[in-house]
């Protein structure tokens, strides 16, 4: 089963997420930048879901961060900011792609197949 490491700091956007995927994937969650850090390089998923605002460290650093060590790793910055200079912002420190808050379940489930198969 695929593995997706959930970065989110909201109780109820963590249940969300793990009531939509939970019977499809292997779940982690951690509640800030710095521990979704720790977690990812201790667990590598198969994709991160990552919140951009976050405590300790927020999404831009802690994907930053990751990047370091897992390259090719996707992963979707999540946040309720639907700017352009926010998505740009996100994929300049790398975010596979982008999806704003409230989560669409569709446009969710295509990325994650776009990702994950």
């Amino acid at each position: 089963m695929k593995t997706i490491l959930i970065v989110e700091d909201t109780e109820l956007n963590i249940d969300l997420l793990t009531q939509l995927l939970e019977d499809d994937y292997t779940l982690f969650v951690a509640n800030d930048g710095a521990a979704g850090v720790k977690m990812a390089l201790e667990t590598k998923p198969d994709l991160i879901l990552m919140d951009i605002s976050l405590p300790i460290l927020d999404g831009y650093e802690a994907t930053r961060e990751i990047r370091k060590s897992l390259t090719t790793t996707p992963i979707i910055g999540l946040s309720a900011h639907a700017m352009d200079s926010q998505i740009v912002k996100a994929r300049d420190a790398g975010c596979s792609d982008y999806l704003t808050k409230p989560v669409d379940e569709g446009k969710l489930f295509d990325l994650l197949k776009k990702h994950l198969g």
